[in-house]
């Protein structure tokens, strides 16, 4: 359990430490430089100990951060309750040193604060060979727990508790009314074609996490095989594939997709945590990773069934623009807007045509 800064810790208004909304706010205009300039960011994410928490020591600390960072630099809490250091146009050496020095001054007997730098943009996470979940790296030496942070996670937006709240009662309140439809199309499915009546397929979250998309199988069997060779005729531009009349569907598969009941699945997934009944798209892993850097800013927040691109965009604009859709939805989520997006999404697919 992490533990978040008590009011009294909090350092007053000339302090020296960004609040948590000023913090979340100057990393995220370093990223977007950063997705500018092709320069690099490092953060360097500290989990104080409540000794370390004191006001003293606190105040302590910040002195010595103000003569240690560079001016460029910023320091201040994380929304998470953690201490992060912004460090622009710093490798993964730079740091690693700062982190190091820090955490030596922070020792006391209860030993060194936990410690993860997070480098972005995280090229090694690209390669879908070689990542590995936060902590499964060579831990760093500058504490217990030391590890690192994957570029994207960096980044990553808190579920507000509302969200959660109004995604558990939504999902279990859809799967008590919608359980018998699901398991008579699911019967369908699996009379009238070959293969499972379910389809599993990996997607990147939050934070560019994976995890196992719930579907209604839609398609043939031999399906994501046969995907490089159809991708000339994809409607859609970008790493995204969406055709007209593509002849893997089955003819179940077809009704399914025409009123989206083949996302009925997702609700599991939902009542998980690892989507949301609102927020991005998720995409598969190879076309998420084929984003650009900007584009990825769409995973600092949970991926979800529906969203502004399901009510406004579908099968009508550009991949830059579907992208916007979803960097503005992060930035204004709210409860009346998810309400208002769960609402308008039936009446938008119905009305929709086009690949789905």
């Amino acid at each position: 359990m992490r533990l978040r800064p008590r009011p009294a810790h909090r350092p007053p208004e000339n302090s020296y430490f960004l609040s948590p909304g000023l913090w979340s706010r100057a990393a995220e205009c370093e990223r977007m430089r950063v997705d500018r300039n092709g320069s690099v960011l490092s953060v360097v994410s500290l989990s104080l100990t409540e000794a370390m928490r004191q006001p003293r020591r606190v105040s302590i600390l910040e002195g010595y951060l103000a003569e240690r960072l560079r001016q460029t630099d910023a320091a201040g809490w994380r929304p998470d309750g953690r201490l992060g250091l912004l460090l622009p146009d710093t490798p993964r050496e730079g740091a690693e040193v700062v982190a190091a020095e820090v955490s030596a001054f922070l020792r006391d007997d209860d030993g060194r604060p936990d410690c993860q730098i997070g480098v972005y943009p995280d090229f090694d996470s690209r390669d879908p060979e070689i990542v590995a979940p936060v902590g499964d790296r060579a831990s760093e030496p500058v504490g217990a727990g030391a590890g690192d942070d994957q570029g994207e996670q960096v980044f990553m937006q808190g579920t507000p508790a509302w969200k959660r709240a109004v995604d558990i009662a939504g999902a279990t309140a859809g799967l008590l009314v919608a359980g018998p439809v699901l398991l008579a199309l699911a019967g369908a499915v699996a009379a009238t074609s070959r293969g499972g009546a379910f389809y599993r397929q990996e997607r990147e979250g939050l934070g560019g996490r994976r995890f196992q998309i719930l579907k209604l199988r839609t398609m043939i069997p031999e399906a994501e095989a046969q995907k490089a060779d159809l991708r000339q005729h994809s409607v859609q531009d970008g790493p995204a594939f969406k055709m007209y009349r593509d002849p893997r569907v089955t003819a179940i598969g077809r009704l399914l997709r025409a009123t989206s009941l083949d996302e009925l699945p997702q609700l599991i997934n939902v009542l998980r945590g690892e989507m949301s009944l609102v927020g991005p798209r998720p995409l598969p892993v190879d076309e998420s990773l084929a984003c650009k850097p900007w584009q990825r800013r769409r995973l600092q927040v949970k991926p979800g069934i529906t969203c502004t691109w399901q009510v406004w965009g579908r099968n009508s604009v550009t991949f830059d623009e579907w992208m916007r859709m979803d960097l503005r939805y992060s930035r204004r989520r709210s409860l009346r807007h998810d309400l208002w997006l769960l609402i308008t999404t039936g009446p938008s697919l119905l009305l929709s045509r086009g690949p789905r």
